[in-house]
Order: C-alpha cells, then sequence, then structure tokens
C-alpha cells in the first residue's frame, strides 16, 4: 500500500509539473508578444470584442494598447497591426516572414489548404505565380482582357436599360457582370443574365459573401471544433461552398473530355496543361484539388468584392448628386455618349478617377485585410511573433488616416485631387492590401470597377427613392466585409 501511494504521489507531482509548465511557456511566450488586454479563459478577448463590428472593435483596442498589440480570439492570439507604418512594416519591409496565411476555419474546413487564395508555403508560390502569368498573359483566344470586360459592360448596360425607369434592387444585376468576366477567365464562356444555372451559381455567392460576416459565423470560427457538431447557418455555409467547387469540377470535366492543351483559352485549359507537363513529378502542386479550389477562389473574390464596390459606388452617388453630376460632365466632355470607354480614358478622367479611389477607401471593403500569419518565429520591433501567429493588418486604418485624408469619415473625391484638380496618387490607398500577399486579381479589379462605372453613368442618371441626404450608406454588416446596405433606385436613360 506504501508503494502504491507514492506511486500516486510521483504521478501527481509530475501531472502538476507538466501543467505548471506548459501555463509557464504559454505565459512567457505572451510576455514575448506585443502588448493588449488580458484574456480569460477559453473566450480570450471577445468580452472586448463587437462581433457586429470587429474591425472598430480592434482599431480601439490598437489605440489603446499601441499600433501592434495582440488580441486573443479565444485561446488563440492574433497580432493586430494598426496605421500606415506597422502594416507596410510587416507586410513589405518584413514581408517575408508576414507571408503566411492565416486560418478562416470555415473556409479551411472545405478547401483544405488548397488553390490560390488559402494555401500557404510552396504551393501557394507556384499557384499564385501561374494565376498572375495566367492572368497577366490573358492573350488567349482572340480578345484581350480589356475587350472582355468593355463587351460585358455593354450586357449590363442593356440589362439596366430593361428595367426601363423603374425602382430596382441593383444586387443581382450587378453581381451577373463580374461573374461573366471571371466566367469568361476560367472556362471562355459567358451567361445570359436569365440562365438557371447562372442565377444558382450567383444565389450561392451572394449568400456566402454576406453570411461570412456574420456573428454565427465569427463565432464558429473561434470554436470550430465544438461548433461545427451543432446544426447551425455554419452547415449551409459549407454546403453552398461545395456545390461552388462542384460547378468548377463540372467545368473541368467538361475540358477534360475535350482537351485544348497545345492551344489553351482560358485558365482551365491552361491549368489542365501545366498538369499534363507535370505528370511526373509526384511533388506537383498542379493537381485536379488545387484547380478546382483555385478556381472557386476566382469566383468568389473576382465576383463579390467588385459587385459590392459598384453597388456601394452607387449608393454613394446618390448621396452626393453634386458629385454624379461633376462624373457626368467630366465623362461627357471627353469620351462623349456614343463612345466605348476604354482603358486609355483614365488618365484623361482625373476626378472619374478619384472619386472610384474614395469609394474604395470610403468603404474600406475588406477593413481587417485576410488574415496573414508568420512563417516563422519572427522579431518586430521589440517583440517576437512566434511562427504561426495570426497577424491582422487593418487596412481600413490606413484607409481612414487622418492625416493623410483630411475628415476621413466624409466621402470627398478631394482626398485624391491636387490643387490642379490632377489625380493625386497615395501610398495609403491599399484596399487590395499590399506586398507579396496582395489581391492577384488587382489589375482586373481596377479594370472593371473603371470601365464598369464609366458605362453606366455614360448612359444612366442614379435617382434615389428618397432625399439623398436620408440616404442610409454605413454598413449592414461589418466582420470580414463592410457590406452596403440594401437599396432601390432608378436608372434614368441620358
Amino acid at each position: 500500500m506504501e508503494l502504491l501511494g507514492i506511486t500516486t504521489l510521483a504521478l501527481m507531482v509530475c501531472v502538476t509539473c507538466l501543467v505548471f509548465l506548459s501555463v509557464w511557456k504559454k505565459n512567457h511566450k505572451r510576455r514575448r508578444l506585443p502588448p493588449g488586454p488580458t484574456p480569460l479563459p477559453i473566450i480570450g478577448n471577445l468580452m472586448q470584442l463587437n462581433l457586429k463590428d470587429i474591425p472598430a472593435s480592434l482599431s480601439k483596442l490598437a489605440k489603446q494598447y499601441g499600433p501592434v498589440c495582440t488580441v486573443y480570439f479565444g485561446s488563440q492570439p492574433a497580432v493586430v497591426l494598426h496605421g500606415y507604418e506597422a502594416v507596410k512594416e510587416a507586410l513589405i519591409d518584413q514581408g517575408d516572414e508576414f507571408l503566411g496565411r492565416g486560418i478562416i476555419p470555415i473556409i479551411d474546413d472545405t478547401q483544405g489548404g488548397y488553390g490560390l487564395v488559402f494555401s500557404n508555403g510552396e504551393r501557394w508560390k507556384q499557384i499564385r505565380r501561374f494565376s498572375l502569368m495566367t492572368l497577366r498573359n490573358f492573350g488567349m483566344g482572340k480578345r484581350s482582357l480589356e475587350e472582355r470586360v468593355q463587351e460585358e459592360a455593354q450586357f449590363l448596360v442593356e440589362e439596366l436599360r430593361k428595367t426601363e425607369a423603374q425602382p430596382f434592387d441593383p444586387t443581382f444585376i450587378l453581381s451577373c457582370a463580374p461573374c461573366n468576366v471571371i466566367c469568361s477567365i476560367l472556362f471562355n464562356d459567358r451567361f445570359h443574365y436569365d440562365n438557371e444555372t447562372f442565377l444558382s451559381l450567383m444565389n450561392l455567392l451572394n449568400a456566402n459573401f454576406r453570411q461570412i460576416s456574420s456573428p454565427w459565423i465569427q463565432i464558429y470560427n473561434l470554436w470550430p471544433q465544438i461548433i461545427k457538431h451543432l446544426p447551425g447557418e455554419h452547415r449551409a455555409f459549407s454546403k453552398r461552398l461545395k456545390d461552388s467547387r462542384s460547378f468548377i469540377l463540372e467545368k473541368v470535366k467538361e475540358h477534360q473530355k475535350s482537351p485544348n492543351l497545345n492551344n489553351p483559352q482560358d485558365y482551365i485549359d491552361c491549368f489542365l496543361s501545366k498538369m499534363e507537363q507535370e505528370k511526373q513529378n509526384p511533388d506537383s502542386e498542379f493537381h485536379l484539388e488545387n484547380l478546382i479550389n483555385s478556381g472557386s477562389n476566382l469566383f468568389a473574390a473576382g465576383t463579390e468584392t467588385t459587385t459590392s464596390t459598384l453597388r456601394y459606388g452607387l449608393l454613394l452617388l446618390m448621396k452626393h448628386p453634386e458629385v454624379q453630376a461633376k462624373v457626368h460632365e467630366e465623362i461627357d466632355r471627353v469620351i462623349g455618349r456614343s463612345q466605348r470607354p476604354c482603358m486609355q480614358d483614365k488618365m484623361k478622367l482625373p476626378y472619374t478617377e478619384a472619386v472610384l479611389h474614395e469609394i474604395q477607401r470610403y468603404i474600406a471593403l475588406l477593413p481587417s485585410n485576410l488574415p496573414h500569419a508568420t512563417v516563422r518565429d519572427t522579431k518586430f520591433r521589440e517583440y517576437i511573433i512566434p511562427k504561426g501567429t495570426t497577424v491582422l493588418p487593418l487596412l481600413s486604418s490606413v484607409l481612414h488616416d487622418c492625416k493623410e485624408f483630411p475628415n476621413p469619415e466624409k466621402f470627398d473625391p478631394g482626398h485624391f485631387l491636387d490643387k490642379d484638380g490632377s489625380f493625386r496618387k497615395t501610398e495609403y490607398f491599399v484596399p487590395f492590401s499590399i506586398g507579396k500577399r496582395a489581391c492577384a486579381g488587382e489589375s482586373l479589379a481596377r479594370m472593371e470597377l473603371f470601365l464598369f462605372f464609366t458605362t453606366i453613368l455614360q448612359h444612366f442618371v442614379l435617382k434615389p427613392l428618397k432625399e439623398p441626404k436620408d440616404l442610409e450608406t454605413k454598413p449592414i454588416s461589418v466582420g470580414l466585409f463592410n457590406l452596403p446596405p440594401p437599396f432601390k433606385l432608378c436608372l434614368i436613360p441620358r
């Protein structure tokens, strides 16, 4: 019995020591992290966060604890970067150390670290390099990418004319145009706006884009291992992600039946050609899983971000009719009403370009950026950030910097104009992020925004259903994305 007692005592001492060591290690690492509010067990700093407006909560904490601070989401720490200097220092000056992609559990559950946006390491480098090259050299087929966007802009105008100046919600129609551009890039085809397959795909994308910012999804991302077993909207979200992947898979199968590897016409052709070239390489990243997820990433990122920016832009121009009038005047003077807008017109439309930049600055569509992660133990300023730590560069803190943009909460195209009325560039314009993880589709998004925006304004006057001063422009949901409130308008032909 004495031996049993001694053994039990020894085990208790060992367990106590292990627990103490574990707590000591965690606290020791915590002391080396940037300062921040003291986390509670299990929930971390959840009590200091407003799940309906996490970016504002993070910004508030950063102002209290400094431009580099630590916030705990559940038991996981995240380093928050606030302001241009901190964001630039991490993503550009030390970009190789902050190159990782932080995990978003609700997405990672389905995509598993494959694809263009949510992959890491050598996989990410290869897929991104391939995707950038494919988009940059989009001389595939007979038409340039600009011609495809111009063509879709005309289809969009014709669809908008069908509203016959009656009130309508622009959400769906505005989604169709960017989505068709992505369809053209991925599989060299477009859909009619009333096509049932297209309608189904648009519903998948729209629903998930709205839902990813919901408080429930934020909670899921805190405790996925627990909540994934419970009923809730996360199940519908995951199903829609899988349905989107299935759509891409069907398009890939169609291409495989009639391969066009020597004369690729689209992204899928190019990817399949690369798969054929590397079929003897067992470590190749060019396989079906990466193709399906990359296609899904391009669909989601390339459709909803451009759509939301356009929709927010229309709302802001109705809120500020004097700005709309100046855009109309400049387009009429430079392009006229019969000639298609083209990218060469950009330099001749400084006010319109300033308006487009101000829309993106004002709405800060992706306020907290997509999460980054450190790829190794990283010394940043006087702190040590352990490998794999989530990093949140607050793009909203840069876009709303009061020194660079006086009265940042006010919509004012003058933020991007000099005293002579010429367009003014600034390093603080970061809606697509900065550094090596910046949006791969930035050039395409800029092209779409310019051509769709100018083509709409060339043909229509935007008329609100209420007085401009009564229009609400505050986002309805502020989680991962800032989404415009629902609204209707009338498009009056010019």
